[in-house]
């Protein structure tokens, strides 16, 4: 089974608090102390992020690690042959690919991906997974950005928690660059089973996941069929 967990925005790289989100990714792996491994790059390896990744993953029973680019850089596949779940940071996503694809780590996670391993992460590591992504890697724009394309659609996160996000994504669609998006708010994670969106996971103040579209000249905020929202 390939799964992909991409959460809008929330989680321990802003408070080690009920780590709800942080454990429903570990349930998933149906392993009591799973291999799992943060990939901080989008952040340049910031330290406090990795330290609140160890603390909140630590606390849970993982095996935890990391992975380095700024740094000297473990042999990659073969420490991606070893986890169960993988963790990619939020931060600058443009960036972090361009890191990623000259290093060929993102043909190692897609061959990870294919074995089972779950994905997951936050803003630029949620909209890393699809074919684009809404990103704000650029100071003063936001735009869209081919992303790993592991599965289809446009992913957008931040949707509520970021006021330029909405209108931008109302003038994508308006000037029909794009057909649909995946909005992801703050506090909701979008789980993917097989390629499809099967679960919208609140984890705090009821925050949802849309497909939105547009209907002549009308933004459509709708359900994203065959999903099941999951209060935690």
């Amino acid at each position: 089974m390939k799964q992909i967990i991409a959460i809008g925005g929330g989680g321990f790289g802003r408070e080690i608090k009920n780590l709800k989100i942080e454990k429903y990714i570990i349930e998933q792996s149906k392993k009591h102390n799973p291999n799992i491994c943060f990939i901080p790059t989008a952040t340049g390896d910031d330290d406090g992020y990795i330290r609140n990744f160890y603390k909140a993953f630590d606390s849970l029973g993982c095996i935890t690690s990391h992975i380095n680019f700024f740094k000297r850089t473990i042999k990659l596949r073969e420490h991606l042959k070893k986890q169960d779940i993988v963790f990619v940071g939020g931060g600058n996503t443009k960036s972090m690919l361009a890191v990623w694809k000259d290093w060929g780590l993102d043909k190692i996670l897609h061959d990870a991906y294919n074995r089972g391993v779950i994905l997951s992460g936050v803003s630029a590591g949620a909209i890393c997974w699809f074919k684009l992504g809404i990103t704000d890697s650029w100071k003063d724009h936001q735009a869209i950005i081919p992303c790993l394309n592991f599965v289809n659609g446009v992913c957008c996160p931040h949707y509520d928690e970021e006021p330029e996000r909405i209108p931008f994504v109302k003038k994508i669609l308006t000037e029909k660059l794009i057909d649909s998006c995946y909005a992801v708010e703050g506090f909701n994670a979008l789980h993917l089973i097989n390629g499809k969106p099967k679960f919208s996971i609140s984890f705090g103040n009821g925050n949802n996941s849309h497909l939105v579209t547009l209907n002549n000249t009308k933004i459509e905020h709708n359900i994203i069929p065959g999903t099941e929202k999951i209060i935690l």
